[in-house]
């Protein structure tokens, strides 16, 4: 990162794909993004943060394809998917367009049309998978076979199991449609060709001596142009995408479109606001690319040639980040190993700035990060809450107690010296983008904090010399005033009720560092402070731990049914900001919204499947509150048994106690016993919902006997 304070920053994050929905594996790379953000901002930066929904390619044709309908009203859904996603994590964009936005449209073809002109873009007849059963040219995730460099199951364009080497349309071996299963043919098209082999110099030049960033990126891009570059295939057979000039068959190839929307929303946000795009893209400014280390060479190689070639800026720095396990196992889907962000962490009640500390302070951002339910608890409990959690509301508290506003007293050089060395090392540590480093400065601040609380005894104080006492307060309060500024990149949500309850009226998102060392005003009137963080418990985090279990059982599960049939079970994905899973996953992953009147799509089962099911009716005979829970309802119930069987159902919300007591409801009564808040239940009780603020339980229109089964 640049040290001139007086250019501005343009910082982007690699696009979501919006063909599925999002996992912890994509916040790798957004929350790190919008820390530096708010990090550059509070050191006085002129900072842009822009994104947007990766939203053409093959992958979101052949979903749309088989949930029959359009793909403009599939990438409508997920883009308001992550858009809103980002938000409730407090990831805020100066602008989030997508890359079928119109000022997308227009700029990729001003690119391409400017590539032709200055011969970088030729025709060429090339060898494409035809697939005769069902008569179409089969471009990208259309067809599968054998690298031809590795040797491993490859898809069209990446062999992503394997080598991970691009590859060009034709260079498959024993190609296979990925649409009904049939070997495909090659035939001859013609095709256009960006001539990347010509930029090689400059790539080697640029790479070695112009672009910042992390040393992950940059060396893997080197050794790939050391080795040679090869000309890039850059249209395809589609009809979704972006036209290519003059060719109303072909479509411009998903990455030339995706990285030039990082310009088109710099566009949008300048029409918005009546500022300035070409200042990045045509000017001095610095641009700062956030991405998953699996999307390197597209960013790294192939995008800054295309600007090159196009007479704009290149970027300034590519932040590659690590990869993510869960649990210590590789991330896949289609095995289980996955961590949905709405599902699996909001949707459970988990504060979001939880996950954004723990992404921030695991491990460097360029290591493998990996997600653990009772990591994420340890780093909670014994950092958030017993170090810095404990220091803000121990001082808040006894201040608002026995002063009710910042007390008398005078900034200590001691305490004054500590910010100075935590804004240092915070400074230093985003500039070489390692969060974790500028976390552990910020929490070493909150120790010194606690040490100095802790060693003073204001407790004692307060009876023996109540200025003293005072003194040692407005240091402590000013410490977290310091803190407060400090951790707010990385817990901006938390730090506003901070900053609020220390009698701050100005916006904490809007102060800089430099505040931090500027003294309170004695007198301030403080609020009764609120507990900012609270351990997260054994109960929760087990039953967090029982879901996963069961989604990797019901993945092994299906796994071993498609073997039974004598189908390969799908590979899982790679994992990176613009990830692409297989066809058949992403069939099953799409929800499409109520409002746009589609339903679910889930795999097809056999009947065998369903009657391994045993439905029986059951009869309500107690239902009660399920302590530290606001959802969970601990049920008895009669289904024909010696004794009644206790489920716990997520009800409360939907029904009191009173109104389930003595109805008849459905029971799943052979699903395997799970523990929620330390309540076991040995089966589910089965509702329904709307898709909206609905939710009914499934009650038979007759009076049936208890037992009964449901066939």
């Amino acid at each position: 990162m640049s040290d001139s304070s007086s250019k501005p920053v343009l910082v982007t994050c690699g696009l979501p794909y919006a063909n599925g929905k999002a996992h912890i594996g994509h916040l790798r790379t957004y929350v790190p993004a919008d820390i530096f953000a708010r990090s550059l901002r509070k050191e006085g930066r002129e900072v842009t943060f822009v994104c947007g929904s990766d939203t053409h390619g093959t992958p979101i044709v052949v979903n749309a394809e088989e949930l029959g309908i359009p793909p403009k009203e599939l990438v409508e859904v997920y883009h308001k998917h992550f858009d809103e996603t980002f938000k409730q994590l407090g990831v805020y964009f100066d602008a989030f367009g997508t890359t079928d936005d119109p000022e997308n449209h227009h700029r990729t073809m001003q690119i391409v049309n400017r590539l032709i002109e200055k011969n970088y873009v030729y025709p060429k007849i090339i060898e494409i998978a035809y697939c005769p059963k069902c008569n179409r040219f089969l471009p990208d995730r259309y067809v599968e076979g054998a690298c031809p460099y590795c040797g491993e199951t490859a898809r069209g364009d990446e062999c992503d199991q394997g080598c991970g080497k691009h590859l060009e349309p034709g260079e498959l071996k024993n190609p296979v449609c990925t649409i009904c299963g049939g070997p495909a043919e090659y035939r001859q098209q013609e095709h256009f060709f960006f001539k990347l082999s010509e930029f090689s110099d400059f790539l080697l030049n640029y790479l070695s001596n112009d672009l910042g960033g992390t040393s992950n990126a940059i060396n893997y891009a080197l050794g790939w142009v050391k080795q040679g570059l090869t000309d890039w295939c850059i249209t395809r057979n589609l009809e979704w995408g972006v036209q290519f000039p003059g060719h109303e068959d072909l479509v411009v190839y998903v990455w030339v479109d995706a990285p030039i929307g990082y310009m088109a929303f710099t566009e949008e946000w300048a029409a918005k606001t009546g500022n300035s795009w070409e200042k990045f893209w045509k000017g001095d400014g610095e641009i700062v690319h956030f991405i998953g280390g699996d999307i390197t060479y597209h960013h790294c190689i192939f995008w800054p040639a295309m600007l090159k070639g196009a007479d704009y800026s290149v970027p300034t720095a590519v932040v590659a980040s690590g990869m993510v396990k869960i649990e210590d196992r590789k991330f896949s889907k289609t095995r289980g190993y996955v961590v949905w962000v709405g599902e699996d962490y909001l949707d459970h009640g988990f504060h979001p700035d939880l996950l954004r500390y723990y992404l921030a302070s695991y491990t460097s951002h360029t290591k493998e990060l990996n997600f653990s339910w009772r990591v994420l608890q340890e780093k909670i409990n014994t950092e958030l809450v017993a170090v810095f959690g404990n220091f803000l509301y121990r001082t808040m508290l006894f201040a608002f107690k026995n002063y009710g506003e910042v007390p008398e007293g005078k900034l200590e050089p001691e305490v004054s010296a500590e910010i100075e060395k935590a804004l240092k090392e915070i400074k230093a540590a985003m500039a070489e983008y390692e969060f974790k480093k500028a976390v552990d400065s910020a929490m070493t601040l909150a120790s010194f904090g606690n040490i100095y609380f802790q060693s003073h005894e204001p407790w004692k104080l307060l009876k023996e010399d109540r200025a003293a006492c005072g003194h040692v307060l407005y240091n402590c309060l000013h410490l977290a005033k310091a803190l407060s500024i400090i951790f707010e990149p990385v817990l901006p949500l938390t730090m506003e009720t901070a900053w609020k309850g220390l009698g701050q009226e100005s916006d904490i998102h809007a102060v800089q560092y430099e505040e931090a060392l500027v003294p309170l005003k004695s007198g301030t009137k403080l609020a009764k402070p609120e507990l900012l963080f609270t351990k997260l418990e054994d109960d929760k985090i087990g039953e967090m731990e029982e879901i996963a279990n069961q989604r990797v059982k019901a993945a092994d599960a299906k796994k071993n049914a498609a073997k039974g049939k004598g189908k390969e079970p799908a590979k899982s994905d790679g994992m990176g900001p613009a990830e692409e899973a297989k066809p058949a996953e992403k069939a099953a992953d799409a929800a499409i919204t109520e409002e746009k009147g589609q339903i679910e799509t889930l795999p097809m089962v056999e009947y065998e499947d369903f009657a391994k099911l045993d439905l029986r009716v059951g009869k309500v005979l107690l239902a009660e509150p399920v302590k530290k829970s606001k959802k969970l309802l601990r049920l008895e119930v009669d289904i024909g048994e010696a004794k009644p069987r206790q489920l716990v159902a997520g009800m409360s919300s939907y029904y009191t106690p009173e109104e389930l007591i003595g109805k008849n409801i459905v029971v799943l009564t052979n699903l395997k016993p799970a523990k929620l808040c330390g309540v076991e239940s040995n089966g589910m009780m089965l509702a329904a919902d709307d898709g909206g603020a609905i939710v009914a339980a499934l009650m038979p229109d007759k009076d049936l006997k208890p037992g009964s089964k449901i066939r």
